[in-house]
């Protein structure tokens, strides 16, 4: 999810966030596992604009879908919610930016639409806003890990994970 060069160019561990996304979309394309792509737009991410781009270390495939979005949540107002349907899934792996919006958003769209939804711990990052009173990076990253680890509802689960432990299998538990 928006892992665009004006949403990460100063977040927090971008290297190592981008290098644990690609490591994914890798292992994901290898198992045969849908990747889709979210992208932003809004006042300050101008849609082709060079803000606007997803970082050049994750490159789309043709035939991977590319979801724009105008909202937090990559659900609102997008066909997310068909395109996966049309895959089957029911079940996501969450990883980008930024923790603290577009990545919560999502994470609780997905979840009260009825999915199962890993939050990759080591693979979504934000940027620091302390400056208006939020809590360090590092503390946003590690609270939304630690709240989501622990979400479920009938009939769906949340979780978090690394990079390392996730698994694409369908029925294995991260």
């Amino acid at each position: 999810i928006d892992v665009q060069n004006g949403v990460v160019a100063g977040a927090h561990r971008r290297d190592e966030v981008v290098a644990n996304i690609d490591t994914l979309v890798g292992r994901a394309r290898a198992q045969d596992v849908p990747v889709v792509w979210v992208q932003h737009s809004d006042d300050q991410l101008k849609r082709d604009s060079e803000s606007w781009q997803y970082v050049p270390e994750l490159v789309r495939r043709d035939g991977e879908p590319l979801v724009h979005k105008n909202y937090g949540d990559s659900f609102e107002d997008t066909d997310l919610e068909a395109l996966l349907a049309e895959r089957g899934v029911g079940r996501l792996v969450v990883t980008g930016a930024q923790t603290d919006m577009c990545i919560r958003a999502t994470l609780h769209g997905a979840f009260v639409r009825g999915y199962d939804v890993t939050l990759v711990g080591d693979a979504h990052t934000t940027e620091d806003l302390s400056a208006y009173g939020a809590p360090p990076p590092e503390q946003v990253i590690a609270h939304t890990n630690l709240y989501w680890k622990w979400e479920s509802a009938p009939g769906r689960r949340g979780g978090t994970v690394a990079t390392a432990d996730v698994s694409f299998a369908a029925g294995v538990e991260d």
